[in-house]
């Protein structure tokens, strides 16, 4: 993600599942550090994959420099064709994506995701009723 927003999923993740957060690596590129620094921070926290990992990468903005360079990093370490990228990081694309395995999940993912965004109707109740005017 582009600054804390990673590290921030990642602790809101520890509340809901925190039994399975040792699989979630958060990565954020630091306000005044360089892309280059952020490839390196992601290279360090992919060291200790194994060959079989799988890897969900879940970025804050499409396009944006983690993503891609992320993407790159996955690339360089034959990861990229059996990862799962996805971006619009969100609390319930990240928790799902924490829960659910198999071949459908990217659209799970983003079906749940989608499904949480709604307005929240808040309505205010008047502090006195018409019949008392």
């Amino acid at each position: 993600s582009h600054g804390g927003l990673a590290e921030g999923v990642q602790s809101s993740l520890r509340m809901f599942a925190g039994d399975k957060t040792d699989q979630v690596i958060a990565v954020g590129l630091k306000e005044g550090k360089s892309v280059e620094d952020f490839a390196l921070d992601f290279r360090q926290a992919l060291a200790n994959l194994g060959t079989e990992d799988t890897v969900l990468v879940l970025a804050d903005i499409v396009g944006g420099s983690p993503l891609t360079t992320a993407c790159n990093v996955l690339s360089e370490l034959g990861k990229l064709n059996t990862a799962v990228v996805l971006g619009g990081l969100n609390l319930t694309m990240a928790l799902t994506g924490l829960v659910l395995e198999g071949k459908e999940l990217a659209q799970a993912i983003l079906s749940e995701a989608s499904a949480a965004l709604q307005e929240f109707d808040v309505v205010a109740s008047d502090e006195e009723d018409e019949d008392d005017i």
